[in-house]
Formats: structure tokens, sequence, C-alpha cells
């Protein structure tokens, strides 16, 4: 393994967090002797980010923890156009007022997880519509066109995928990389920023942003990125079979996060202990050597873990209860997601797919058909079973193991 001089490179690399930098030794030299401002971009698509984002949201707060200034940019005037890295289609546009509301709504995840203000290290959050607003084209042709090739454009995998598949990329979003790349120049010049961190896919968009602020202000800039998150059995980390795991409480219970978590692959468990949780290396080499039907109180305390941090102490251990009285009690729990039932029923089909337990009608069928579907314990194996409930009655419906709601009447 690498030796680092400063905190922030070690602690980075030994909890996984490299892949690339773009120059190791002069970055661990600098964050060594000073203070390093750096930033990450998020575009403000939804009024939550999900657990997709949350590795880089940890790399701001370990930035933090380590002496440094984390810069959390909200992408409101990129979000007008639209990244096509590891995108198949072009971006929805959204009203500058919906992207206002969402930045607000994602606000909130950040002000738990890094502390901001007015000090040296303390947290920023700026908004790049303050400055990409008001760029005149022309003025931005003249002055950052010359700096970039369509040739070197078009060999970023962002670009050259979209192309392989032969799927549309507009002018509008091939124009995005330039943009980040202004953003690293303008955060530089306002902010003092010296390092942009991101994932494996933003690797070429940062190194533009270096090389125009290079060119520009002779300025020296770094770029680090984290490895592609995956998990154990190649899946996207944040997707699942109902949808994406959101990070804030209005999106989706703290029940289904904390679930999530316990639901890790025994391969994932330690790799995520080190992302998503500030518990010492040792505590955690400690969990990940648990073997057996002990793995399971690794996944409990990475469910915890992850819950405290995100959602805070009392969504965590509201969760953990529901979990041990549904699980062991055969009771209902508190934080199960509940699906009113109006007069007349429902069919058992169309109440799991209402719940997000499964993506269609069509799907609950065949979960049905295979036996997994199960109302207060009993299987259920008639895709049209119709659930009738008096106003105020409750019954629990499960899908597998780890799938649980509650149907009440309305």
């Amino acid at each position: 393994m690498t030796t680092y001089e400063s905190d922030l490179l070690r602690l980075l690399n030994e909890r996984g967090y490299v892949h690339q930098v773009t120059d190791a030794a002069g970055l661990d030299a600098l964050a060594a002797r000073q203070t390093v401002p750096g930033y990450i971009g998020f575009d403000a698509t939804a009024p939550s980010l999900h657990v997709g984002s949350l590795v880089q949201i940890m790399m701001l707060r370990r930035l933090q923890q380590t002496g440094h200034k984390p810069i959390v940019v909200m992408g409101g005037g990129t979000t007008k156009i639209g990244d096509p890295s590891g995108k198949d289609e072009s971006r929805k546009m959204l009203t500058p007022e919906l992207i206002d509301e969402n930045i607000a709504g994602i606000r909130t995840v950040f002000e738990r997880l890094l502390t901001f203000g007015d000090g040296p290290t303390d947290a920023v959050m700026v908004n790049n519509d303050e400055w990409l607003a008001d760029l005149g084209y022309i003025e931005l042709l003249r002055d950052v066109g010359p700096h970039f090739t369509i040739n070197r454009m078009l060999t970023f995998d962002s670009v050259k995928l979209r192309l392989e598949r032969e799927q549309p990329l507009t002018f509008l979003e091939f124009n995005y990389m330039i943009l980040q790349a202004y953003d690293f120049m303008e955060l530089a010049r306002r902010y003092g920023c010296r390092l942009q961190m991101g994932g494996s896919d933003q690797w070429g968009n940062i190194v533009n942003g270096m090389e125009l602020a290079r060119r520009k202000d002779g300025t020296e800039l770094f770029g680090l990125t984290t490895p592609l998150l995956t998990t154990a059995d190649g899946s996207k980390m944040g997707k699942t079979a109902a949808g994406a795991v959101w990070l804030n409480e209005a999106q989706l219970p703290s029940y289904d996060f904390w679930q999530y978590w316990r639901n890790t692959d025994d391969r994932d468990v330690g790799r995520f202990l080190k992302l998503f949780t500030d518990l010492p290396l040792e505590e955690i080499a400690r969990l990940e050597a648990l073997e057996g039907s002990e793995i399971n109180q690794a996944k409990i305390v990475l469910a915890d873990e992850v819950t405290k941090l995100v959602r805070g102490e009392e969504a965590a251990a509201s969760a953990r209860a529901t979990a041990e009285q549904t699980f062991a009690g055969g009771g209902k729990g508190d934080d199960l997601p509940v699906l009113e039932v109006a007069a007349g029923g429902i069919r058992i089909g169309a109440a799991l797919t209402e719940l997000g337990f499964t993506k269609s009608n069509g799907e609950a069928k065949r979960k049905v058909a295979e036996g997994a579907v199960k109302l207060e314990d009993e299987t259920v194996s008639d895709p049209g079973f119709l659930v009738e409930l008096a106003p105020g009655d409750e019954a629990r419906i499960s899908l597998g193991k780890k799938r649980h709601g509650i149907l009440r009447g309305a």
C-alpha cells in the first residue's frame, strides 16, 4: 500500500476511496503543509440525492475530518443542461424554481454530515448558477473555447459510450464538460479551491478543469476519483427492485433505508463499513472477520451507523426497533410502510406494486406464484386475492423475508 505523509490521502487510501490521483505526491505534500479547499459537484435533478452519491458526500466529510475545507457545489446552472456521464438518454429540463426547491431538499443531508460556517475548515455550499448564469455566449466561446478540442472531447467515456451505443448526445449536453471545467477554474479564483473529487466517470471533466485553470491563470490544481461503486453481485450502488434508495426521509422511510444496509451482501460488509461509517479500522476488521450467521451482527452495525449519520440517532433506533419487532416478535413495527386500503379492498398483487415491493403487477403475480408473498404469515397463492379490511384494521404483507408492509383499512 502507498505511504502518504498527509492525513487526508492516508485516510482516503486506507478506507478505499482512491482510484486515480492526478499528482499524488504533489497533492500529498500540499495537504501535509496547508488547509486544502476541495469540492465535489452535485446536480439538483431531484429533491434528494440517493445512496449512489453517498460515497462522494463521505469524501467531503473525510476532507473536513482531516483538517481541510469542503466546498459543496450545487449545480443550479449545470442542472439546466445535463451531464451525459453514465447516462443513456438526455435529461429532462427543470424550471429554475424546481431546481431551487431541489437544492433546499438536498442541503438537509449535507447539514448532518458536514459542519458549515465561516471558519477555515468549515464547509460552504455554493451554487454554480451564480457565475454560469452571467456568462455571455460569445464571451465564453472566445475565453474558454480555444482551450478545448473536439478531438479530445470525443475520447472521454461520457461522450464515447453514448456515441458507441448510437444514442443521441445533444450539443447542450456536449457543453457540460466545458461548464464543469469552468466551475473548477472559478472555484479556484473565488475560494482558493485546489482539489476536485468525484467518481471515476468524472476523470475527464476534472482534468479539463485543471488544464483550463493552468492555461488561463497558471494555477496548479489536483484531481482525485473514487472507484466505480458496485455491489458484490455487480449491480449499481443505490438501486433496488423497488427503485432508488433516497437519502432524504421524505423520499424513503428510515426503516427502508436501514433495511437496505441490513440486506448488504456478506462480501460488501467490510468495504461499506470503511466507506460509509466512522468506525475505527480495527473494529471494522473485527466485524468483517465474522462468519456464518454472525456476519448479520456486522450488517446491523452497518445499518445502524449509516442511518445515524444520514438520518440521525432517533431514526436509526426506531428503524432497528421496528426490524427487531418485525423479524423477532412477528409484530407489525411502527416504521413499516403503510398502504391505506379503501372500501372494496385491493388485489394482493396491486398492493405489492403500490407499496413499491414490485415494479409491476406482472412481477407481483410472479412473486405470488413463487410462494414468496404472505399476508399475516400465511402464504397467498392466488394473485387475484382480494384483501378487504374494516376501517382501522391492519394486516402485515410480506414479500420474501426482507420486505414487509402494513395494509390498513381506510
